[in-house]
């Protein structure tokens, strides 16, 4: 059995998906105890529903069953992204202890779809939306690409209190008199992986679609020793095309760029059609891919790096800086990061000129009141900007200079850096989440 080194971690509402590269370099889960074919290891008591915890008991499956990884990407939500990249990054550190860590990044899933896409080379259109159909919501992201990154200009998110493509497996259970607990939606999932069973589904609803009413009655399912009836599959559903026709009207994109479907409930002919007919068609994954794979399968090509993840910081970061000529003060700003260097969990990027790092110094101790240190970030293509804010740095000692420099954490958010020239320990000031949209930024 070959040890996969590089693996990718997507963990859902019902499933954490761990998935490899094979030698072949094609993707696909690991092999796991417990796992429901086709779809990764189930939730189970306290997991479901909870990411954070579904991360730490597949994380613990794939360690006693295979050893550390050398390098784990997790795909976290677009939603509050940073929040959930802390959260997956501090369960894995807790979870080693003293022992040696893998190498961590974190990756977004509109960015793990992308990379699928950009792999095969078929994401050719310079935007798109990446709709995640998946258990707890229904998120839509806007993507912008460029040569080099790909930025999210704007994301819509829907998510009921029973959950999205959950709340729609609740209502088959409670149609079909079963209850919505976990054996019996284990069973639900083990049904559906069987072979021809999504397609039995979807004639059936295309049946009904022509003559509504008529057969309602008939069952297309059996789960547990209940049945699911046309009836129940139709209504279901209705629920889940209503919340996703609200999340992509609220995107208001009237450019009506390709729109990438992904996500369990994404496997629907039905919902398919829906979209073709209501928006448009979505575009097919690269060798068919099944869709409630493809964050997963993007990020696992990430991690044996085969494809770039795309998601560098696409704006160039610029800090205010003053400097005395003829004894008058003038400000000028200082080009700290170029446009698309930056990536979450990278290395510092310093303000370099000439090849050269740049030196600078802060308010030295005694002299007055701190000077606030204005930061604005700027589109290279356009030379739009749009300002982060202030912060004050501590004054220094006369003479000493620094190299600053900015990185993004592996949750997302930023950092200045000042770096003491010759000895010395650099300090870190959070800037939070760059903004991820200028307006009038070219694409």
């Amino acid at each position: 059995m070959t040890t996969p080194t590089a693996i990718a971690i997507d963990p859902g509402g019902r499933f954490t998906r761990v998935a490899h590269v094979g030698s072949d370099g094609t993707p696909a889960l690991a092999a796991l105890p417990g796992e429901v074919p086709g779809e990764g290891l189930p939730a189970s008591g306290n997991t479901a529903g909870h990411p954070a915890a579904a991360l730490r008991a597949a994380y613990a499956v794939y360690r006693e069953h295979y050893g550390t990884p050398e390098q784990v990407v997790l795909v976290v939500p677009q939603h509050d992204r940073a929040t959930h990249a802390r959260r997956a990054t501090d369960v894995l550190t807790a979870l080693h202890g003293t022992d040696p860590m893998p190498r961590l990044r974190t990756l977004s899933h509109p960015h793990a779809v992308l990379a699928l896409l950009r792999h095969a080379g078929t994401a050719t259109a310079h935007r798109f939306l990446v709709c995640d159909l998946g258990a707890t919501a229904v998120e839509v992201s806007v993507c912008a690409l460029a040569p080099g990154s790909v930025a999210v200009t704007g994301t819509a998110r829907q998510a009921p209190g029973d959950g999205f493509a959950a709340g729609f497996d609740a209502a088959l259970l409670t149609g079909a008199g079963l209850p919505d607990d976990e054996a019996t939606r284990l069973a639900l999932a083990r049904a559906r992986t069987r072979d021809g069973a999504e397609q039995r589904l979807d004639v059936a609803l295309g049946h009904s679609a022509r003559r509504p009413g008529r057969y309602d009655d008939t069952v297309v399912l059996e789960v547990a020793g209940g049945e699911i009836t046309v009836g129940v599959l139709r209504r279901a559903l209705d629920r889940l095309t209503a919340g996703l026709d609200a999340v992509l009207d609220e995107t208001g994109d009237d450019s009506a760029p390709p729109l990438i479907a992904v996500g369990g409930v994404a496997r629907s002919g039905t919902l398919l059609r829906h979209l073709t007919q209501h928006h448009r068609a979505p575009v097919a994954l690269p060798g068919g891919v099944d869709p409630a794979l493809a964050a997963s399968f993007g990020a696992a090509l990430v991690a044996a790096g085969r494809v770039d993840p795309a998601d560098r910081y696409p704006y160039a970061v610029y800090v205010g800086t003053h400097r005395t000529l003829g004894g008058e003060i003038e400000a000028e700003d200082l080009l700290v990061s170029p446009a698309e260097a930056l990536e979450p969990g990278g290395a510092t990027v310093f303000a370099e000129t000439g090849g050269r790092r740049v030196r600078v110094r802060t308010r030295p101790i005694g002299s007055g009141a701190a000077r606030p240190v204005r930061i604005h970030v700027r589109d290279a293509r356009g030379g739009n900007a749009t300002q982060i804010g202030t912060l004050t740095v501590p004054a220094s000692a006369e003479g000493a200079r620094y190299h600053v420099g900015v990185r993004i954490a592996v949750d997302g958010t930023a950092r200045l850096v000042l770096h003491p020239v010759g000895s010395g320990t650099p300090s870190e000031h959070p800037l939070g989440a760059l903004p991820t949209h200028i307006e009038g930024a070219r694409s």
